[in-house]
């Protein structure tokens, strides 16, 4: 297993308008092809490639207080290298 890095990493609450806003204005910059992430002083430009993998995970996991629901979206790709995989998910 490789080593991981990470660019910039943000966890918050906000409401839900404030995430779909987030997502449509990410979606904006990931259909560009740049993402850049800013957070106080740190800025990551992410070059997206026109083939990338989209992995979609929604599970529960048993906490003290009870259930935590999580929905992860999560797009992966290879420097240098774009990928040609068929998309296996639809929104519904």
């Amino acid at each position: 297993m490789g080593k991981e890095t990470i660019l910039i990493k943000s966890e918050e609450k906000v409401t839900r308008s404030e995430a779909a806003s987030f997502l449509r204005q990410l979606a904006d910059k990931l259909e560009s092809g740049r993402v850049t992430l800013k957070q106080a002083k740190e800025e990551v430009l992410l070059e997206i490639p026109a083939q990338i993998t989209l992995e979609i995970k929604a599970e529960d996991e048993q906490k003290r207080k009870g259930t935590q629901r999580s929905l992860e979206v999560e797009f992966e790709w290879m420097l240098g290298a774009d990928l040609d995989s068929p998309s296996g998910i639809e929104l519904g």
